[in-house]
């Protein structure tokens, strides 16, 4: 029997994000009932809904073939992640005409003003929990389909 080792990691990498973005899809489709001006969902959900997924399927894939020649932890791999996908959806929000980028913030929708100090601190946050949820959510499920 063909074990499929690269099929599987990729199906544990889809895992996670195929699990939150209906939420998050939820969350901003309330937050437009609610919201004083309208949201352009569609807009936001583009990147993460069409290349997300995709991406962290493929970084677990490369980890598994990564590990023949090189010992790095889960965790720290998939906390380099965001270090990738953060300039290609800056990029592309900027391609898109979602953010502005400014002296001293980023202007998102022409509407809110997000200061470059706070956007540092959440991608710091972004890495500590890509780097927890990949340790542990994803260690789990590689743990579970034998590719750990």
């Amino acid at each position: 029997m063909n074990n499929h080792p690269y099929l599987r990691a990729y199906l544990a990498g889809v895992f996670i994000p195929t699990l939150i973005f209906p939420v998050l899809i939820t969350l901003l489709l309330v937050s437009e009932l609610v919201a004083p001006e309208p949201i352009p969902v569609e807009r936001i959900m583009i990147f993460p809904l069409a290349f997300a997924p995709v991406a962290w399927g493929l970084w677990n894939v490369f980890w598994v073939a990564l590990r023949k020649f090189s010992n790095v932890p889960l965790g720290l791999h998939g906390a380099i992640l965001p270090l990738l996908l953060m300039p290609m959806g800056t990029v592309l929000a900027k391609c898109l005409g979602i953010i502005t980028l400014g002296a001293h913030s980023v202007t998102w929708f022409q509407a809110v003003e997000i200061p470059y100090w706070q956007i540092g601190c959440s991608f710091a946050f972004g890495l500590v929990m890509y780097y927890l949820v990949w340790k542990y959510i994803i260690g789990f499920v590689n743990r579970v389909l034998g590719i750990a």
